[in-house]
């Protein structure tokens, strides 16, 4: 009885000192940003490097792991491909923990994203199409794409009104 009662307290010892290192991960804060600020996320997050918000410059976005995706866009002619860092990354390394994502534009314009998508259809931020870097002109710096040509059930204006273009903020709900 006393080994099965060591053990037990010897394990719940091993997870609780798990979660506090997991719990001091998430609140440390990050570096600031060297560079230019392509995205600001805020909201409901739990890491930052800016007051209440976590700033991403292109090293810091690059360095989440760079993915590619072939595919369509109702907004361009043809299918492209498209260079970037997963949402569901992003919202990883600024701790979020929302239900909701609102994607601002350069222009104002805004669209409400689940988070579940992050996670579900991979969503990417592009930063190249076709291996170019995008600029404003050509609907960068930042690019929410979905992956349309391979999950049919995004090939519909929902999931349109979610690619957003120019993207300067996410703030998480």
């Amino acid at each position: 009885m006393k080994k099965i009662l060591l053990v037990f307290t010897l394990m719940f010892s091993m997870l609780a000192f798990v979660g506090m290192v997991q719990a001091e991960k998430l609140a440390t804060p990050m570096a600031p940003s060297k560079g230019k600020v392509l995205l600001t996320v805020k909201g409901q997050i739990n890491r930052t490097n800016g007051g209440d918000k976590a700033t991403f410059d292109r090293e810091r976005l690059l360095n989440l792991g760079v993915h590619t995706l072939k595919t369509s866009n109702p907004f361009i002619k043809g299918v492209h491909t498209f260079e970037g860092v997963y949402l569901s990354d992003v919202l990883d390394a600024a701790g979020a923990n929302g239900k909701t994502i609102t994607a601002l534009a350069i222009d104002g314009y805004s669209t409400d994203i689940p988070v579940s998508d992050a996670h579900k259809y991979k969503p990417l931020i592009a930063l190249k199409i076709d291996g170019k870097v995008m600029r404003v002109r050509t609907k960068g710096p930042l690019w929410i794409i979905y992956p349309v040509d391979q999950i049919e059930e995004l090939r519909s204006e929902k999931f349109s009104t979610r690619s957003i273009w120019q993207l300067i903020t996410l703030t998480v709900k």
